[in-house]
């Protein structure tokens, strides 16, 4: 830390007694006021934690090329065989370069915390007056006494808004994750339903195939014939989109991951995960949110943030402007003068009541703000722990009681078939009805797993959190008093 000493020629009083020289108590000031300084990590910490022990996954951030290689080198390893869900976040929280520059906001905020807590500058005046052979030379040194008096309280603001940028960053890592497991999961269920919808076209073409013989040797009239064609159309169409969905949901898992050039060519597995065997009730989910969410705490700091603000404005409000000055004017008729001067802001008109009901108001609003966010995370996750309870429901239905039940029917179909019992397009419809079934339960249960990542995120919080807007030093309460 640099520092800086000024010894000015010593002053007397009258009768030879020495003065306190005020560049020395502000000196002192200064060295009682300390330095403030970068931490090693930039509060990064915070993040990494909190993906440890929410995730348990890994987060760097990129702040050179050797840390950029390792992370590339990571994310080859786990592009070199099939994506699961957990590789998917963990690549998506090393190479995701929105979340890498949202990183950077940490450093941001740190360097105007450590702006905060460093001694302002003083200023330095000079001028030449002339009056006929006279000439006065008048040097002079000012110092902010207000800022330095706010100092310590503004520091202390710095320092809780760095707090709140701390955990922005944090829920926007989070909601990163979130957001990678529902496309993870979206981009595996249009794959699967892709393929079901391949083999509904293969059916579909083969009945169609089979009507138009069957109507030339004249087995099959026109009409019969022609629903056999457009279930064929159809089934067409709907493969055309699904494979338009498979394209949307991998391109945007692939923007969430970061992935660019031959990166895109990753694979997934084949299905998705299965359904858990029973869930867990967890009837303390509300309270459980209240007490983990980072939207709920950042409200909640925030409020308290105001409030101190509103104590530092009623501090400040009858000393906006407070300078001390060391004056030396020399004239080369006239002996040199030596001194200081104090100036100070007069409250004659404005008494500071505005700023103070300004910021009463701003209090009252953030304790609004607060409470509204806590009322919301209570309807949150109850809203989000019911869609995941029903989402189960409905795919655990799915699952074991319509795909049993068609695969039987379609079983004792062929049966039938083989016995000569029924023809060959009952065969084929009761297949496509067995299919869809099919398909219909990969919906119901890509439905779950994304009410799941849902849930977990509804647990933490939401991504519209914000830190305090601006630095504390330049806006909002007392910032006249520090400058």
């Amino acid at each position: 830390m640099k520092t800086f000493s000024l010894t000015p020629t010593k002053w007397t009083s009258p009768g030879g007694r020495p003065r306190l020289r005020p560049v020395l108590l502000l000196a002192a000031v200064a060295t009682l006021a300390g330095c403030a300084s970068f931490s090693p990590d930039g509060g990064f910490s915070t993040v990494e934690e909190a993906a440890k022990e929410r995730l348990g996954k890994v987060v760097r951030w990129s702040r050179s090329e050797a840390d950029q290689e390792g992370i590339d080198q990571r994310v080859g390893e786990l592009l070199a065989k099939p994506l699961s869900a957990d590789d998917a976040v963990q690549i998506a929280l090393l190479n995701n370069r929105g979340l890498q520059a949202s990183f950077q906001e940490l450093g941001i905020t740190e360097a105007e915390v450590v702006q905060a807590g460093r001694v302002p500058n003083p200023g330095f005046s000079f001028s030449r007056l002339r009056r006929g052979d006279e000439i006065e030379l008048e040097r002079g040194i000012h110092f902010n006494l207000a800022r330095l008096i706010a100092m310590p309280m503004v520091r202390a603001m710095e320092a809780r808004r760095f707090e709140a940028t701390q955990r922005l960053v944090t829920m926007t890592m989070l909601s990163v994750a979130a957001d990678t497991r529902k496309a993870w999961v979206t981009a595996l269920a249009a794959e699967e339903t892709v393929r079901y919808m391949r083999r509904v076209l293969q059916a579909a073409q083969a009945s169609a195939e089979l009507a138009r013989r069957m109507e030339q040797v004249g087995n099959f009239n026109k009409l019969q014939r022609a629903r056999e064609q457009s279930f064929y159309a159809d089934a067409a169409l709907n493969l055309a989109r699904a494979e338009q969905a498979q394209r949307t949901t991998r391109e945007r898992l692939t923007r969430l991951l970061g992935l660019w050039g031959a990166q895109t060519q990753f694979k997934l597995p084949d299905r998705l995960p299965d359904l858990p065997q029973d869930l867990v009730d967890r009837p303390d989910v509300e309270r459980v949110a209240l007490a983990q969410r980072l939207d709920v705490q950042g409200a909640r700091l925030a409020a308290e943030q105001t409030a101190r603000n509103l104590g530092l404005t009623k501090t400040t409000r009858f000393i906006n402007v407070l300078e001390l000055g060391v004056m030396r004017n020399s004239s080369n008729e006239a002996p040199t003068q030596r001194g200081w001067e104090i100036g100070f802001e007069l409250p004659l008109f404005d008494w500071g009541s505005a700023r103070v009901a300004r910021a009463e108001g701003v209090y009252m609003q953030a304790l609004h703000r607060a409470a509204e966010t806590a009322i919301n995370a209570r309807s949150e996750v109850r809203e989000a722990y019911g869609a995941w309870r029903s989402a189960y429901d409905i795919a655990h239905h799915h699952q074991y009681e319509i795909v049993p039940l068609r695969k039987q029917i379609a079983e004792e179909n062929l049966l039938r078939y083989n016995g000569m019992l029924i023809g060959v397009f009952e065969l084929l419809a009761d297949a496509r009805l067995q299919i869809a079934s099919v398909n219909a339960a990969i919906e119901a249960k890509r439905d779950f797993w994304i009410a799941q990542a849902d849930l977990d995120m509804a647990l933490i919080g939401k991504p519209s959190l914000t830190p305090s807007a601006g630095p504390a030093s330049a806006a909002g309460p007392g910032a006249d008093a520090a400058h």
